[in-house]
């Protein structure tokens, strides 16, 4: 979106921060695996001989959020040579959900719509950038009805609808 606005290309006007997420560690959902997410906490153990999913932090926003985390709690340098980077969140959320790797970060929406994992644990916010979804109306848009689309997602109708999909949200 900043890369959209540089470029005048969104009517500015009409950005607003909309939605957020949360960033998770999830396990299959048979798995035993219990780990309290915390500084220094034993996420290599856990892993066993297995490697942690995450999307690949070289260029997927998650894999950037997941690898910051660890950063922050001290665990990344214990897991880097242990991963099993993937194209994307949902390729990520795969992995786990057919028992390919024990463990995996993504975010708490996909693994909310995957009933082969289960949420082992949820990163605390201050451990990596805000995930944040920002929308606007693009400046060469000339349909009438973008104002009243953009009021109905700040709206109160459209609150359940996000919270059921387990967003945050910001408006």
């Amino acid at each position: 979106m900043d890369y959209l606005a540089k470029k005048n290309l969104i009517k500015p006007e009409t950005r607003a921060n909309l939605l957020g997420n949360r960033l998770v560690l999830i396990a299959p959902a048979n798995s035993a695996a219990k780990l309290g997410i915390a500084p220094n906490f034993p996420l290599a153990q856990a892993l066993g001989n297995g490697r942690l999913a995450i999307a690949d932090p070289n260029g997927v926003p998650a894999g950037r959020y997941g690898k910051a985390a660890l950063e922050s709690l001290g665990v990344w340098s214990s897991v880097a040579d242990r991963l099993a980077p993937a194209e994307n969140v949902r390729a990520t959320l795969a992995l786990v959900s057919r028992g390919e790797a024990p463990l995996g970060i993504v975010y708490q929406t996909d693994a909310a719509s995957d009933k082969a994992v289960k949420i082992v644990g949820t990163f605390p916010e201050d451990t990596h950038p805000p995930i944040i979804y920002p929308m606007a109306v693009v400046a060469s848009s000339t349909n009438r009805g973008a104002p009243a689309y953009i009021a109905f997602l700040k709206s109160p109708a459209a609150r359940p609808i996000f919270e059921k999909q387990v967003f945050t949200v910001l408006q």
